[in-house]
C-alpha cells in the first residue's frame, strides 16, 4: 500500500518481558506498521484491518486475539467508532479489542516476511543487499514485496513503488526476475 513504509510482525498487548513464539505469556501475536501520514491515513488502515479479517469470531486463545493498538487519543476514538460501525454492518458482537499501545516486541526473524520466505531466491537477494537478515525484514522494499506476494498490488505497481526506493535499476530487475517466477 502507498504510504505504508515497513511492517514488522511480533507480539503486544500483554506484560510478559521479551515474549517468543513459544512463550508469549499474555501478549498476542500482531503486526507493527510505520506509516507516512502524508500519503495513507490511519482511518484507511483501520479500514483495510476491518475488511481482512472476521472480528465477529470469538479468539480461541490470547495469542489470535483482534486487536487495534491506539497511540493517541483520536485513534482510539477512529478505532472506536469504526468498531461500532463494524457491529452494525455485520449485525453481530465484535470481539475486537481497543486498547493503548504498549511495548512492541519483533517476533523471530524467521517469522518475519512469510510470504518472501517462501522463496529462497528472494530471500538471499534482499539479505545480500541490506548485509543480513534482520536489516532485510525491516526494510521498505522487504514490506512491499511482501504484500505483492500476499496478493496485494500487480507487479507493475510493485516495480514502480520500488523504482522510489534508491535500488538500482539492475536489483529492481533482478528482483522482478525471481517474482515473476514466483507464484501468488
Amino acid at each position: 500500500m502507498d504510504g505504508v513504509i515497513r511492517t514488522q510482525v511480533g507480539y503486544a498487548g500483554g506484560t510478559k518481558k521479551n515474549p517468543t513464539y513459544y512463550n508469549l505469556g499474555d501478549h498476542s501475536e500482531t503486526i507493527e506498521i510505520e506509516f507516512d501520514p502524508q500519503k495513507v491515513t490511519y482511518r484507511q488502515l483501520i479500514d483495510i484491518f476491518w475488511e481482512s479479517h472476521e472480528p465477529t469470531s470469538r479468539p480461541f486463545s490470547r495469542q489470535y486475539a483482534s486487536m487495534i493498538f491506539y497511540h493517541s487519543d483520536e485513534q482510539k476514538r477512529m478505532a472506536e467508532e469504526t468498531k461500532e460501525q463494524a457491529e452494525a454492518k455485520k449485525g453481530q458482537k465484535v470481539y475486537t479489542e481497543i486498547i493503548p499501545a504498549s511495548t512492541f516486541y519483533p517476533a523471530e526473524d524467521y517469522h518475519q516476511k512469510y510470504y518472501i520466505r517462501r522463496y529462497d531466491g528472494l530471500v538471499k537477494e534482499l539479505s545480500t543487499l541490506y548485509a543480513g537478515n534482520s536489516n532485510f525484514t525491516k526494510s521498505t522494499a522487504a514490506a512491499k514485496i511482501n504484500g505483492y506476494l500476499g496478493g496485494n498490488g500487480t507487479l507493475e505497481e510493485l516495480k514502480n513503488q520500488l523504482k522510489n526506493l534508491d535500488l538500482s535499476p539492475a536489483v529492481i530487475d533482478r528482483i522482478i526476475v525471481l517474482l515473476r517466477g514466483a507464484s501468488r
